[in-house]
Order: C-alpha cells, then sequence, then structure tokens
C-alpha cells in the first residue's frame, strides 16, 4: 500500500512541478429568456437544460484555448436557433432533427472582455453560417450540436486572435 503511494507520488511530482502557477481566463454565460429561444430544443425545460450545459461546457473550453489569464468574457446569449430543423410531417423522423442548407446554426449573443476591470471588447453580434454543411468533415460529425459548436469556434478563433508566438507563451506558461 504504501509502496503503491510512494510510486504514485513519483510519478505525479515531475508533473506537478511543470504546471505554471496562472489563473486562466474566466467565462461567464448567461442565457436571456432561453424559453423564448426560437429553437424547439428550448422549449421544454428537460431539453434546453441539457443543451445550455452542452453550450457552457463549449464556452469554457474556448475561453481556455483562446483567451490569456486574467481576462474575463461574459456572454449574454440572446437567442439560438439549432442547425437543422425537426419535420413534424415526416412521422418516421419526426423527432430526428433533419439538416439542410435552409435551415443553418443562428446565434445572436452580447459579450464583453475585460482585463483588469478594463474593457477590451463589447459588442452585439449574430452569427450564422449558411455553409454549415460544405464544412470539411461536416457529414461525419456526429457530436450533439457539432455544427453550432462549430460556428461559435469560429467566432472565438475570429474574435479574440491569439498569435503564435503569444499561444506558444501561454502553453508554455511563461
Amino acid at each position: 500500500m504504501l509502496r503503491a503511494l510512494l510510486l504514485s507520488i513519483a510519478l505525479a511530482l515531475p508533473v506537478l512541478i511543470g504546471v505554471p502557477n496562472t489563473a486562466a481566463a474566466d467565462v461567464t454565460v448567461t442565457y436571456v429568456s432561453p424559453e423564448k429561444f426560437h429553437d424547439r430544443e428550448f422549449r421544454q425545460v428537460r431539453t434546453w437544460a441539457s443543451a445550455l450545459a452542452e453550450f457552457d461546457k463549449e464556452f469554457a473550453k474556448l475561453a481556455e484555448r483562446y483567451l490569456p489569464a486574467g481576462q474575463d468574457l461574459t456572454v449574454e446569449v440572446l437567442d439560438i436557433d439549432l442547425a437543422g430543423d425537426f419535420e413534424p410531417w415526416n412521422f418516421d423522423y419526426r423527432d430526428v432533427r433533419i439538416m439542410r442548407g435552409t435551415t443553418p446554426p443562428r446565434i445572436r449573443l452580447r459579450y464583453t472582455l475585460t482585463e483588469g476591470g478594463k474593457v477590451l471588447k463589447q459588442d452585439e453580434v449574430r452569427l450564422s453560417d449558411m455553409n454549415y454543411l460544405s464544412r470539411p468533415g461536416a457529414a461525419g460529425d456526429t457530436e450533439r450540436f457539432a455544427h453550432d459548436k462549430h460556428l461559435v469556434e469560429d467566432w472565438f478563433r475570429k474574435t479574440f486572435k491569439v498569435t503564435a508566438g503569444k499561444r506558444a507563451c501561454l502553453e508554455s506558461g511563461t
């Protein structure tokens, strides 16, 4: 027992020593009246809660990737219309989201990026991708809300650009 504990500590010690002591960027996401969002997914509390949890995870992951430590991002999601739509007239597939070129993902949000209490960026944006089905790998995406998450990731990449040199510094912790 003691031997296994010592071995675990010995293996973990180099990892713990190499971890930089920096705080990650903080992201706060609020959903303004999700019961009024355009998409049917948000009309029932049980489905909207799990959908919003997916988006919370995505925003946190992207903030960690694109925002340097010390910056805080506040996002208010005003509306979500997920990619695809349900077709209730098609009885065999009425509970299946059908992806078509006329049903792109759409998200409307307001954000504020701050650092040390100073506002760096602030805007209200409407995100949409009419070519979401043409994106490489789109046909094979099986992840829940994959097209919508790609839309948010594209927005993060364009809005919060991190230069290669700055990214290397962030990743190395220096």
